[in-house]
């Protein structure tokens, strides 16, 4: 007796040893920032315009092009990234994440090759259509990536690193911009796939794919690389498994399963938080950051301004990983609307009060102050969570679909700013412009609070409880086979 309880004891104290050893952590951060290079290279390929734009119109290559040209060459990327999300929603179960992700830097290097050997405007066009295919793919995959390789305490962390890496992306091509010519500036966008390929394919496959085909063994070795020598990967592994099995027992067809409340509830939360970060003007305070800050009184150059907004951009985004696992995910979006509604209300009213000569000059820093701060909510909030949110809501069921329709539906609102913005600024005056964005904010208020849910520490199967999972997940062949054993009893 005595040696049993002295077993049951030693029992006690490894388990409680091993429990306070716990799951590392660090090898989960290493694998969501060599993967969420990704998002860097879909920053480098947005900012890029915004110092090539200029260099474009001083002739460095050798034929003209015109403004309307221009417009164009920077629609073609949110075009191409459109076409890119369902591609990568048909391929990304059959091919694997990290093979996919591996696999996009070829069309990325192809795009930036005719960027930077172009002969005509049509060739940086294909280009610029070819790097945003790999950018709309990749914005796609990585979210999805890193939320199955996190625990729940920091996957909402790990998933903000997605847009972090974005920012730093967009900072860096004004920060190059400033010092290179385009086609240098195009050949260092060029060499950050190379590296993100010769990174990422040093880290394991995503755990949940392995079981997804059957290898358990390999989702064994992934999972204990990402949870460490002391993890609990036995037991994660016996809860994936059975919310697999789970997902396969209720698996029906694509487009019913897309009937399911959780699967709709998803969605609209997904497109709408997309509509949301589009529409709210982000993309119109950076076009006018040079104007807003000439406007405020401001003697800095162009490009120091723009790169001081880039700077501000990544820092919150950075603060914003800190705190989003432990404030939530809600609270940061409500925070970040509201207060963007608010300075896009400001510099619609400066705008107003200019355009109507009023005196300004004792409120010149309005509209430099609201910028700053909308850039800062925005990079805390509606910058990362989307996301981070589209990893987290939908069924696993219709997860690598659903992520790719929220995707597209993001890049098709940035190219209606993106090209039709200054036709609206000329339609209907700027400050009528911004005076819009903060409706979009308004109605963005009433959304997030009625609408979103809190994720943060649930698991995805709490989650789908959250958003309605239920009965009407099981295919009606098995309802109706239940049904008839009860008839029978």
């Amino acid at each position: 007796m005595a040696a049993e309880k002295m077993a049951m004891t030693e029992l006690a104290l490894a388990q409680e040893e091993q429990t306070r050893i716990g799951n590392q952590k660090w090898t989960q951060y290493l694998a969501a920032f060599i993967a969420t290079i990704g998002g860097f290279i879909v920053g480098s390929t947005l900012g890029w315009t915004a110092p090539a734009g200029p260099m474009m119109e001083n002739d460095q290559y050798a034929f003209k092009i015109t403004n309307e040209q221009l417009a164009w060459i920077g629609a073609f990327m949110p075009l191409g990234a459109m076409l890119g999300c369902p591609g990568t929603a048909a391929l990304v179960d059959k091919l694997g994440r990290k093979n996919m992700m591996l696999m996009l830097t070829v069309p990325t290097l192809i795009g930036w090759a005719m960027i930077i050997w172009a002969e005509t405007v049509s060739w940086i066009c294909a280009g610029r259509f070819l790097t945003g295919f790999a950018a709309g793919s990749l914005s796609v995959i990585v979210p999805l990536y890193t939320s199955e390789i996190a625990e729940k305490e920091i996957r909402g962390t790990l998933g903000t690193y997605f847009q972090l890496q974005v920012t730093g992306g967009i900072l860096f091509t004004y920060i190059v911009g400033s010092f290179f010519n385009i086609f240098g500036l195009s050949i260092i966008c060029a060499i950050i796939p190379i590296v993100y390929a010769s990174l990422m394919v040093l880290m394991p496959e995503s755990p949940a794919f392995h079981l997804m085909k059957g290898n358990v063994d390999k989702a064994r070795l992934s999972l204990r690389y990402f949870r460490g020598p002391y993890g609990t990967v036995d037991q994660e592994l016996s809860l994936l498994q059975d919310s697999m099995a789970k997902t396969e027992r209720e698996r029906v067809p694509i487009m019913e399963a897309f009937q399911t409340t959780s699967a709709k509830r998803g969605l609209f939360i997904g497109l709408g938080v997309m509509l949301l970060q589009q529409f709210t003007g982000c993309n119109a305070v950076i076009f006018y950051a040079t104007f807003i800050f000439k406007e405020a009184g401001s003697a800095m150059e162009p490009n120091t301004s723009t790169i001081i907004v880039g700077v501000m951009s990544v820092l919150a985004t950075y603060i914003s990983t800190l705190i989003v696992d432990r404030l939530g995910r809600k609270i940061l979006l409500l925070c970040s609307i509201v207060v963007m509604g608010i300075c896009t209300l400001l510099i619609g009213a400066f705008f107003y009060m200019k355009s109507n000569d009023y005196d300004v000059s004792a409120i010149g820093f309005i509209p430099l102050a609201s910028m700053c701060m909308f850039i800062i909510l925005f990079s805390l909030g509606f910058g990362p969570i989307p996301w981070m949110l589209i990893g987290e809501i939908f069924p696993a069921q219709i997860k690598g679909t659903a992520c790719s329709i929220a995707c597209m539906a993001n890049w098709l609102f940035a190219f209606f700013v993106t090209k039709f913005f200054s036709s609206l600024v000329s339609a209907i005056h700027i400050y009528n412009t911004f005076w819009l964005f903060t409706l979009f904010s308004v109605l963005g208020t009433v959304f997030v609070v009625t609408i979103v849910p809190e994720t943060k520490g649930k698991t995805m199967d709490e989650i789908q409880e959250m958003l309605g999972a239920g009965s009407d997940l099981t295919p009606p062949t098995h309802a109706s086979a239940s049904m008839d054993t009860k008839e029978k009893y």
